[in-house]
């Protein structure tokens, strides 16, 4: 028998997923489903929304224990999160900005959520006093249910959306206040998904960012909540920036 030239198979990145505010990780289950059907292993992170330093230092820490190249996505203030912690890291080879925000560095959350109209989730919010580790006293935010699904969720049918306004991971305000001290996406290649009947993050500010990243962008008719309503939309573009920075 002659000698075999098959090419040898290569092990597709490892995705992981980082959930913004307002959301947990089960809002992945269709993404998930889709990318393990095309063999790509997928880490799912809690995402703790208690400080933008401190989030982005869990998940460079959960960066740090994956083997091999990394596809990382975001949703939302999961972007701002992802910015920081992947900054310099070796093995990220794509960002994946889902509905998210792009920041620079200096920048809060808040700064680009308000930056441009059509943003109706703020008067949705409701505060809850918390007290912190070191005695402070902090406003843990969520969006009230009642409200959920039309500001965060319109295209997610009506069941859904009031478990996930039950279920939904509230956020301390300060993280939405924190300043960016990384930009990961001005060294790594990035893919935005822009949402286009967004009214947490509008359109208009998505594209900002993404243009001002030269993010490669693709648009859709979605909520907010496009990870839950258009799982396959979203997992076509994380596939798409894998494979173009496979190797």
């Amino acid at each position: 028998m002659t000698g075999s030239t098959q090419e040898p198979r290569t092990t597709p990145p490892t995705v992981v997923l980082v959930h913004g505010a307002f959301a947990d990780s089960s809002s992945w289950n269709g993404v998930i489903a889709r990318l393990r059907q095309d063999g790509h292993p997928v880490v799912a992170v809690a995402n703790p929304l208690r400080s933008l330093q401190g989030d982005a230092a869990l998940l460079r820490d959960v960066l740090d224990g994956v083997d091999g190249p990394i596809v990382l996505a975001g949703h939302s203030y999961g972007g701002s999160v992802m910015s920081v912690a992947a900054d310099g890291h070796p093995r990220v080879r794509a960002l994946v900005y889902v509905a998210s925000f792009l920041l620079e560095e200096g920048e809060s959350t808040g700064d680009l959520a308000g930056k441009f109209p059509g943003n109706e989730l703020g008067p949705a919010l409701r505060p809850v006093p918390v007290r912190t580790p070191d005695g402070r006293t902090v406003d843990d935010l969520s969006i009230a249910q009642e409200e959920f699904r039309a500001v965060f969720a319109a295209d997610v049918p009506a069941d859904v959306a009031e478990l996930m306004a039950v279920t939904q991971r509230p956020i301390v305000a300060d993280a939405l206040a924190d300043r960016a001290t990384g930009a990961a996406w001005r060294t790594i290649p990035s893919w935005s998904l822009v949402t286009r009947q967004d009214l947490a993050v509008p359109a208009e500010a998505q594209r900002f960012m993404a243009e001002r990243a030269s993010s490669h962008a693709v648009e859709v008719d979605a909520s907010h909540a496009v990870t839950v309503s258009q799982p396959e939309a979203v997992a076509r573009l994380i596939a798409e920036a894998a494979r173009a920075t496979a190797g």
